[in-house]
């Protein structure tokens, strides 16, 4: 089941990207011939009006036809068709048209992830804070935050339980995490070996104060002794609060998106951490099992990758179409087909030599 709603967590954004060209053109007159999920060969058509509506075999993303988005198409067309074709419009309703894919998947970002703040999910608000630092989702307390599904403090501690005292000394962060790792195992440290003596918690949950005693485990990773959880208490947003927090992510994860792109090019280090669509999925459905708020903020960070990622300036790309809309404005007549590929040939190359990076690096993932 997670697997399904992972696929169609990533089909619905394809859809309602393309639903976001398909609305604009609509309302500003312009003919759409077909609304496509997915490339083709076509599976399935069927026609409503002056639209078809497909479903393709190659699942690698999704488009709108709007009549006459090739200029030299228009030479040969109906001149009833031609008045509502796409380089018969005026620059600002192109230009309107191509950004209303992108803005949607943007949008989207921006409503998921106020969403997840505004909740208070523990899980959602801490991966937000991890793609955006300066977003403070948690406040440092002595409470607990979350605990690890199988691990010792599992049996015993909750969120939200307040540590007062761990082996009787007065708790704060630094000296419960002393306590804890002062019980070692009975013999040399091993991965997950447990500790002789169980350190003893002192909680304060529901207005009842615990005496709780837990056996630490050696973490290999930490090099120490651990039970399991994490400190702080979830901080709570407003609906103003929240807004700012997810522009200020928005702003922040495309910076990093259009750096990354570039360090991806310039570096071997980073193009091994490139993913296709087969490790996106993968870890989308990941944080769809480790519950809702993870899932949505997956979900936002997916989406905002979609739109930022499509207004690069390259054809066929949206920001292809639109820099060439400006630029006729500007120039004040039409630009050769020619000249537009021409120029985004080059960006186009690289953006396929990463993709084709991509998939290696997943297979190479799934091959272990």
């Amino acid at each position: 089941m997670s697997w399904v709603l992972t696929i169609l967590g990533i089909v619905l954004l394809i859809v309602l990207h393309e639903l976001g060209h398909f609305a604009v053109a609509k309302a500003v007159g312009m003919r759409v011939e077909r609304f496509s999920l997915f490339f083709p060969p076509t599976l399935f058509r069927v026609r409503r009006g002056e639209t078809e509506y497909a479903i393709g075999a190659i699942p690698a993303g999704g488009y709108v036809k709007i009549t006459g988005m090739n200029p030299e198409e228009l030479r040969n067309l109906d001149l009833r068709l031609a008045s509502r074709a796409y380089y018969s419009q005026p620059p600002w309703k192109r230009v309107a048209v191509i950004l209303a894919g992108p803005g949607v998947n943007i949008l989207i970002a921006f409503v998921l992830f106020a969403a997840v703040l505004l909740s208070g999910n523990v899980r959602g608000n801490i991966l937000l804070e991890r793609l955006d630092p300066a977003v403070h989702t948690v406040a440092t307390t002595t409470s607990v935050l979350e605990v690890e599904k199988g691990a010792p403090a599992s049996a015993a501690l909750r969120p939200g339980d307040r540590i007062l005292a761990a082996d009787g000394r007065s708790a704060s962060i630094s000296s419960v995490r002393q306590a804890i790792a002062a019980h070692g195992c009975s013999g040399p440290p091993t991965p997950g070996c447990r500790a002789a003596t169980p350190v003893q918690l002192t909680v304060r949950r529901a207005g009842r104060v615990l005496t709780l005693s837990i056996y630490p485990r050696y973490n290999k990773e930490a090099r120490r002794m651990l039970i399991g959880f994490g400190f702080g208490s979830p901080k709570h947003f407003d609906a103003g609060t929240a807004a700012s927090a997810s522009a200020g992510t928005l702003w922040h994860v495309t910076t990093q998106t259009l750096t990354g792109f570039g360090h991806a090019l310039t570096s071997s280090k980073a193009r091994h951490e490139v993913s296709s669509i087969v490790g996106i999925t993968q870890d989308a459905h990941e944080t769809i099992v480790s519950g809702a708020g993870r899932a949505l903020v997956f979900l936002g960070f997916l989406s905002l990758i979609l739109g930022v990622i499509n207004l690069f300036p390259f054809l066929p790309l949206d920001g292809g179409h639109v820099l060439w809309s400006v630029a006729e404005k500007v120039r004040g007549r039409r630009i050769s087909l020619l000249a537009m590929y021409r120029f985004s040939s080059v960006g186009i190359l690289l953006l396929l030599f990463l993709v084709i990076n991509g998939v290696s690096n997943d297979i190479n993932r799934l091959a272990g």
